[in-house]
């Protein structure tokens, strides 16, 4: 994007929150109320992507990018500060965050090591910041705000780096069963909800130990359900709802056959 575009787009969002020929509905908004749109165009990004809809894409990434102008607007009116502001410390980070690129040339043998080089420098910075007030944590800096199975591998992920970590899959297999078990056992619905925390928790970094992202891939399993789900209400009809469970399992399996070519 050439400046003379990012200015354009600023000057948009600027006539957006005139105080008095603004929108409506733009001059209504704070941080608030923004930061779920804003969760929401990341989300149709990442829809996007999955199904390789390139048109889709520059739409929802210009969607996404607003959002960051109009968050740099509303910092702006503030006193805080501006989306110039916003793009010079992005510039920055980049570049001090990858010195074997702007820096003294030391690149990392693989990308693992550059990742782990990466996380470094993102604890030295949060320590420059004085953010870190008690004793430093591998886990400093992974937001609350993730959803819940993201946070829960990068959680793990930290303090695998530090030798927090089963030896083998075999060890988190083990535990997965010590955790279905504790939630069969529990007796009240609170020990329930908190054994099953426990259960996805162990779930997630089962997942990330064969290498697969848990959110990604319960997105596609979210969205291999709903597929399957609607073709079979398709080949029942309207009577679908009226079906027994026996009923309604011949159809899933039909759908299922169907999805892998068998008669």
């Amino acid at each position: 994007m050439s400046a003379l575009s990012l200015d354009r787009l600023a000057g948009i969002m600027a006539r957006l929150r005139d105080p008095h020929t603004g929108c409506p509905w733009d001059l209504a908004q704070d941080f608030d109320t923004i930061a779920p749109y804003t969760i929401e165009e990341a989300y149709e990004v990442a829809e996007a992507i999955a199904a390789r809809d390139m048109a889709e894409l520059k739409k929802e990434l210009g969607d996404l990018l607003f959002q960051v102008v109009f968050h740099s607007r509303l910092a702006e009116e503030a006193g805080h500060f501006a989306l110039n502001d916003v793009v010079t410390a992005l510039c920055e980070k980049m570049e001090r965050r990858h010195p074997h690129i702007f820096g003294d040339g030391t690149r990392a043998a693989d990308a693992a090591a550059q990742k782990d080089e990466w996380e470094r420098i993102k604890a030295a910075e949060r320590a420059a910041a004085g953010q870190l007030h008690a004793q430093p944590s591998a886990l400093d800096g992974v937001a609350t705000a993730l959803p819940a199975l993201m946070r829960a591998e990068k959680l793990q992920a930290r303090a695998a780096r530090v030798g927090f970590e089963w030896h083998d899959t075999a060890g988190v297999r083990a535990k997965l069963d010590e955790e279905l078990a504790e939630f069969a056992a529990a007796q009240t619905d609170a020990h329930r909800a908190e054994e099953m925390g426990d259960v996805l928790f162990v779930v997630a970094n089962l997942a990330r130990r064969h290498g697969i992202d848990p959110e990604t891939a319960l997105r596609a399993g979210n969205a291999k359900f709903e597929r399957r789900f609607k073709a079979m209400e398709a080949l029942a009809g309207p009577g679908f709802a009226a079906l027994s469970l026996d009923e309604q399992e011949v159809y899933w399996q039909r759908v299922k056959a169907a999805e892998r070519g068998e008669a």
